[in-house]
């Protein structure tokens, strides 16, 4: 099956023009316009469904002495941890250098604010959370931060939809759910003791070789699922399928629990790799100092698009 991405014209700028109109996910068409409309505080619903096509990523912000070992551990742990891009060099907040070959920093991220740019984050001072889904992060940044970028699972939502398998309940006022499991990180560094998180999307039994092709060439963006099937929700060490540890509640497909539909056909969890891995894997670390992060399901949006990643997969 092929798996290649049709590049689409690209859409015309269509926010707002005057910054005090509210802005829909409508008319957030480009990366760009999430970022302009999230920096202005016009926009903070989840990014789930915006600007499709154009690439989500996860964000950590680390004080500089973490961040060679936080860059291994995402080489040791592609899936979760895939790492799209860092700040260009420390304390710099408007540029980026790329990870990804044959693509420049500019190409993944061009004019931004890294500190104001997405929906909404999260604050840790020595590990612990002190603000949550705050607006920007504009007074704890520092010239000893590096901002790294992780591949979003979000991203790979477009090619679903595009071949009829798009996630159930993916809108802006809903965010995928998310799990802690019991896969062990391989450590780096500082960084032990962590496990994968996992996000996950209900599919028909029929319909999960279909997803797994599609997805498998977003390797970039986590690839194709790491486990499915009703028993992989105890194996994953995940106790209640209906009570999330981020995000919402699925639903079946009519609407209702999901777990009430333990073993249904029509009703099969598909679990991927989740970008909150790195954040979590932080907070066990147990790292001194102010750290920052997006809030679950509120992304940056770059300016690459799907056929970028995937001709690198």
């Amino acid at each position: 099956m092929s798996t290649a991405v049709q590049e689409p014209p690209t859409p015309a700028h269509t926010i707002p023009s005057n910054p005090t109109e509210s802005y829909t996910s409508s008319s957030l068409l480009t990366g760009a316009d999430v970022r302009e409309a999230s920096r202005n505080g016009s926009y903070t619903k989840s990014t789930s469904g915006l600007a499709k096509t154009y690439i989500q990523a996860n964000l950590i912000i680390l004080p500089s002495r973490y961040a060679s070992d936080f860059r291994l551990l995402c080489a040791r742990n592609p899936v979760p941890c895939p790492l799209i891009a860092e700040s260009e060099s420390v304390g710099k907040w408007d540029a980026v250098k790329s990870w990804l070959t044959g693509l420049e920093g500019t190409d993944v991220l061009s004019a931004h604010d890294i500190r104001q740019d997405v929906p909404k984050y999260m604050v840790y001072k020595d590990s612990k959370l002190v603000k949550s889904h705050c607006s920007d992060i504009v007074e704890e940044w520092t010239e000893d931060h590096v901002a790294f970028l992780i591949g979003c699972s979000y991203s790979f939502e477009s090619a679903l939809s595009e071949a009829g398998l798009p996630p159930r309940n993916t809108t802006s006022d809903t965010i995928v759910p998310i799990y802690r499991t019991n896969i062990p990180l391989c450590p780096a560094g500082v960084f032990t003791g962590g496990t994968y998180i996992a996000s996950m999307r209900p599919y028909k039994r029929s319909e999960i070789e279909k997803v797994r092709d599609i997805t498998r060439a977003f390797s970039v963006t986590h690839g194709e699922p790491v486990a499915w099937g009703w028993d992989a929700v105890e194996r994953l060490g995940i106790k209640d399928i209906d009570k999330p540890d981020w995000g919402s509640s699925p639903v079946s497909t009519d609407g209702s629990r999901f777990g009430a539909f333990h073993g249904d056909e029509e009703n099969v969890p598909v679990f991927w790799g989740c970008g909150v891995t790195p954040q979590e894997a932080v907070m066990m670390a147990g790292l001194e100092g102010t750290i920052m992060g997006h809030a679950p399901g509120y992304m940056l949006v770059l300016d690459c698009r799907d056929w970028d990643i995937v001709s690198k997969a």
